[in-house]
């Protein structure tokens, strides 16, 4: 019997290894790894820089608490800030701990005001952690059931309908929450004119515009934030998952008016922050600059959909390819299941984002070969359930 938790169906899999885009398993076969930890592993597996940066950072020091200032902290703030121009962060250790923290400053801004607004409004679909209140703003009854009682104070309209939004924004609203590209909901885009009216009806109310970019974030979209394909900028920001590389870290940003809410006590993390995960964020965000990653997203990116839409094109099976940068889906007419499942015994590790779609991750820095290798392995898959 296991003394591990059965939280996870995990595969039948038991990876060591890691260089570059590809992983090792314990019987020595190789994989070309298009999860990257489920979006994590920004610069792929073992990067030279990474590696020096943390060897160095942990002869150094791992951890001394928030109680002391944290120098490579405030370089990755101030990093943040110039790159997103919300100019206030608070670091945690995953991205449904940002989203947490970024319900309760929501609301704190809003207490501090004299105001009684309290709800905040996200996307069916979409998915924001499994705490319980970030399950309960995620748009997916599957992840709630058997948590009950569910905080009060949120509430759930389709993506890309602002009729739906308008009516459902009343003197209770304080905030919409929303994915700019909804990944484990189906890689389902928010539009760029449907964030921009969201935008303006956020002003309009006088509420606050909170975007998850937990799995966009830091290039993974081919922008260092996905907010900036749409033109406009959020009140309040959370990432986590790519801006460490593989070491643990959550960031909330906001704008110095909303961040005014949070004063000592009001919120914390013993681990958020700490110098080795802030050593390894300013490492991903440095080479993302030095390698010119976010080019290389774009044009991977472009070169992945571009094949995997010939492939539909001779696949009736595909119904339709979607995503933006290196974060892409293919949403199939069949189960998903299946075909990840024989992407991986030809090599491919594949995620899929509901029961009907295959989800591409790949690291920011992969290459046209390894894109290439990967859509002749999923052309292989289609030949064999298609006959």
């Amino acid at each position: 019997m296991s003394t591990i938790m059965n939280t996870y169906a995990r595969f039948p899999l038991t990876l060591v290894r890691g260089k570059g885009c590809r992983v090792w398993d314990d019987q020595g076969r190789v994989y070309l790894d298009f999860i990257a930890g489920i979006a994590v592993n920004s610069l792929g597996h073992a990067h030279p820089a990474m590696n020096k940066a943390l060897a160095a950072q942990a002869a150094e020091m791992l951890h001394c608490s928030n109680l002391f200032h944290i120098p490579k902290q405030q370089q990755l703030a101030d990093r943040l800030a110039d790159l997103s121009g919300l100019n206030a962060t608070f670091f945690c250790n995953s991205g449904a701990e940002a989203n947490e923290a970024g319900i309760k400053l929501v609301r704190k801004h809003f207490h501090d005001q004299g105001s009684k607004r309290r709800t905040v409004i996200s996307a069916t679909q979409s998915f924001h952690g499994r705490l319980l209140s970030t399950l309960t703003a995620t748009g997916q009854d599957k992840v709630k059931i058997g948590f009950d009682p569910l905080p009060a104070g949120f509430a759930h309209v389709p993506l890309n309908d602002i009729e739906a939004l308008k009516l459902a924004i009343n003197d209770q609203t304080a905030a919409v929450l929303l994915e700019p590209l909804q990944g484990e909901g189906g890689v389902n885009i928010a539009d760029a004119s449907y964030l921009q009216a969201v935008r303006q009806l956020c002003d309009e109310h006088g509420i606050l515009l909170m975007l998850d970019e937990v799995q966009t974030g830091i290039g993974r979209c081919g922008s260092m934030f996905a907010f900036e394909l749409a033109g406009i900028r959020p009140d309040i920001l959370t990432l986590a998952k790519g801006l460490g590389g593989g070491v643990p870290i959550g960031a909330l940003l906001a704008s110095d008016q909303v961040a005014a809410a949070f004063g000592p006590g009001t919120h914390g993390s013993t681990f958020g922050g700490n110098p080795l995960s802030c050593a390894a964020a300013l490492t991903v965000l440095a080479e993302i600059e030095s390698e010119n990653l976010l080019a290389n997203v774009k044009q991977r990116g472009e070169q992945l959909r571009q094949g995997l839409r010939e492939l539909a094109s001779r696949y009736d099976v595909i119904k339709d390819v979607r995503g933006q940068g290196l974060l892409n889906g293919v949403e199939l007419h069949i189960e998903a299941a299946p075909l990840m499942l024989a992407a991986r015994e030809k090599g491919l590790l594949i995620l899929m984002a509901g029961p009907n779609v295959l989800r591409f991750l790949p690291p920011l820095n992969v290459s046209a070969e390894e894109v290439d290798e990967a859509l002749a392995t999923v052309g292989a898959v289609l030949g064999g359930v298609t006959g």
